[in-house]
């Protein structure tokens, strides 16, 4: 849809499909995508329940094998996951016997960086995410915002060039989910990640993309491709007022507006 990508750390996809045999029958769940998402935007995806969107994350991941269509990650081809790709699921997926150091200390281990260094990496997340005082706790004695936060530092600390969220606020109360939002946009700012974030809320769409994406329902399509510059701001402007803005109010309703169309 967007003309930008296929450069360093850009994303390209090309005419990528996915259907699933479901019964003895073919069941499209993604339709011929082609897109392209530049290096360092924060891309944010939503679209009605079932609609393809995490299948489309998956694809990026590596986890899914498209039907047609080819997806490349710096022009070259995904084969399978990735070093240079995380993924942010729903749901927190920490070792439960690991403390949060241990489990943020994952990717730096498997891919072997030095002890120093790996130290380093860490306590930068940690503190990133504000759980530089719970680096000896295990998950379960976090909170379920804590836990998200712990699985955030653990991709970051993996040092992926592309990030994939699959809404990952999603299980959470709203102040929580507030909160991380505004986390995840400095994280943003501060390391340059391009990121993929998928979500079911208009405005959270809207507040954390530099560009807003709307797919259709099943079989998803991209129906819907605008920027935003909410995110940016936010590093100068309180989130009220962001919210409060005309441009803000006028870029959700045309995200509501396309969701709605189609679901009609």
């Amino acid at each position: 849809m967007s003309a930008v990508g296929g450069h360093d750390r850009g994303i390209a996809l090309a005419g990528v499909s996915k259907s699933f045999d479901v019964g003895g029958e073919s069941l499209p769940a993604l339709a011929p995508t082609t897109l392209d998402i530049a290096p360092g935007e924060f891309v944010t995806l939503a679209g009605p329940s079932g609609c393809g969107k995490t299948t489309l994350l998956r694809i990026l991941a590596g986890f899914t094998v498209p039907s047609e269509g080819t997806v490349t990650v710096s022009g070259e081809p995904v084969r399978g996951p990735g070093h240079e790709r995380g993924v942010v699921f729903q749901q927190p997926t920490l070792f439960p016997w690991m403390s949060v150091r241990r489990n943020v200390e994952v990717g730096p281990r498997f891919q072997g960086v030095p002890a120093a260094e790996r130290r380093a990496r860490v306590d930068r997340y940690l503190d990133m995410v504000g759980l530089a005082a719970f680096g000896e706790h295990r998950p379960y004695e976090l909170s379920g915002g804590m836990q998200q936060r712990c699985q955030i530092a653990r991709v970051l600390a993996g040092d992926p060039d592309i990030v994939l969220m699959d809404e990952p606020f999603g299980a959470l109360d709203a102040l929580t989910r507030e909160r991380l939002q505004g986390e995840l946009l400095q994280i943003w700012r501060e390391t340059g990640k391009t990121v993929l974030f998928i979500t079911h809320s208009v405005d959270e769409a809207v507040y954390l993309g530099s560009r807003v994406l709307v797919m259709s329902p099943r079989p998803g399509r991209i129906v819907f491709d605008a920027p935003a510059r909410f995110g940016r701001a936010g590093e100068r402007v309180p989130v009220e007022e962001i919210r409060s803005l005309p441009e803000y109010a006028d870029l959700t309703s045309q995200v509501r507006r396309a969701i709605h169309a189609d679901v009609a």
